[in-house]
């Protein structure tokens, strides 16, 4: 049988063994659980730009590119006290594309929920990011995430393409269903033709606009 990894003597902690202490596992691939949250973001900042920045009266988003917020994976506890600061996070939104390997859509659902398990931990206030790639990814990235709370999605660049479209909207149909969650925090756009029938079943859809498209209006 193998050692564990955290009681080896000066076993280097490769995974971020640590992110996950005295978590609770949900699902056959056991991602770590995430309490529920009922905060809505005031304002949100990208944590390429909250690292530098002093206005922390707002929530810390993950929706960029990846190498922009690896660092934090690879270290997360020099970025703790920034975090700490704003009114919360909404959690890293690790890509997950339908052409990566499965176990590798896995390991970046896991990565986020267990960096959200350890600022939960540290008292920093969390919002789960639902990110789901191809359809098998659907049910299982609802695993350890509470009903009836608020979750957030990021819809920017899911529904320009007509089946881009389709496996957001499938899946958001999953979730929805699965988490029936009070609150959706929209990264991005959100159509009345597709979250009509959220805000008729009683959500409250809250959306940001992508950074992207704002800066754009602003050259425009």
């Amino acid at each position: 049988m193998s050692s564990i990894n955290s009681q080896r003597k000066g076993c280097k902690d490769v995974f971020n063994a640590f992110l996950v202490t005295l978590a609770r596992y949900a699902g056959l691939f056991e991602f770590p659980c995430i309490l529920p949250t009922y905060d809505v973001p005031n304002k949100l900042i990208a944590f390429s730009k909250a690292v530098s920045c002093k206005d922390y009266n707002q929530w810390v988003h993950f929706f960029e590119d990846d190498f922009l917020f690896e660092r934090l994976w690879r270290n997360p506890k020099k970025y703790l006290n920034t975090l700490k600061q704003f009114n919360g996070v909404i959690l890293p939104d690790f890509s997950l594309y339908r052409d990566m390997p499965f176990v590798m859509q896995l390991w970046n659902i896991y990565r986020s929920r267990a960096i959200g398990h350890w600022l939960q931990k540290n008292g920093v206030k969390v919002i789960p990011n639902l990110r789901y790639g191809d359809r098998r990814t659907y049910r299982i990235c609802c695993d350890g995430i509470a009903e009836r709370c608020v979750i957030a999605v990021g819809s920017h660049g899911t529904l320009r393409h007509i089946e881009d479209r389709v496996i957001f909207l499938e899946g958001l149909d999953v979730v929805v269903k699965r988490l029936k969650p009070t609150i959706i925090v929209v990264y991005g756009s959100a159509p009345e033709k597709c979250f009509q029938k959220y805000k008729e079943a009683g959500i409250r859809i809250v959306v940001f606009e992508s950074d992207y498209a704002a800066s754009h209006k602003e050259v425009v």
